[in-house]
């Protein structure tokens, strides 16, 4: 029988789904995160006040429909247009890169939940650049937990010892698709 577990959450909870990095976990997990499921689940937690779900627009109708869908089931959702950066030219064939990264936005929107008084702060992002974000909020005396997919922890976060990290796959909820 598969070992679940629980989170325990501390007072006023603030959490931040960085969806780049959680759709990148599929290849790890072997099958995709449900954004739905995963609302559901945060929501399940009485504590959980704000949920905040950051990913970029493409011009692609599929990316408009997924963020439409993504603000329906009720994340807070903050976008921006993705970026293509030429990586090489192979035979004539220019090859991009898609990029749209979200580190400045979750600080920020972390920032303003300082000031919202919150308690306790869930990213879902195993990004080794949020570690003085981390820092700052445990000098804060603030609770900090990351949920990540094994092989995708920064080994700046998973030296981190006042941090609670978790897999995903070891969550109570099946929020997988």
């Amino acid at each position: 029988m598969k070992s679940v577990f629980r989170l325990k959450l501390k007072g006023k909870v603030c959490i931040f789904v960085d969806w780049a990095n959680v759709y990148g976990w599929r290849n790890s997990l072997k099958r995709g995160v449900d954004a739905k499921k995963l609302y559901k689940y945060l929501r399940s937690y009485k504590e959980v006040k704000d949920v905040n779900f950051y990913f970029g627009t493409d011009a692609n109708s599929k990316s408009k429909i997924f963020l439409t869908a993504v603000k329906r089931v009720g994340f807070k959702v903050c976008t921006k247009p993705v970026k293509y950066i030429l990586v090489t030219t192979i035979e004539g064939q220019k090859v991009y890169r898609r990029k749209c990264d979200f580190d400045m936005e979750m600080c920020i929107d972390a920032h303003h939940a300082l000031n919202e008084n919150f308690d306790s702060f869930v990213f879902f992002t195993g990004d080794g650049d949020f570690e003085p974000l981390y820092k700052l909020l445990l000098t804060r005396n603030k609770h900090v937990v990351v949920i990540f997919a094994d092989g995708h922890l920064g080994k700046e976060i998973a030296e981190m010892t006042k941090v609670f990290k978790k897999a995903i796959n070891k969550l109570d909820v099946d929020v997988f698709i």
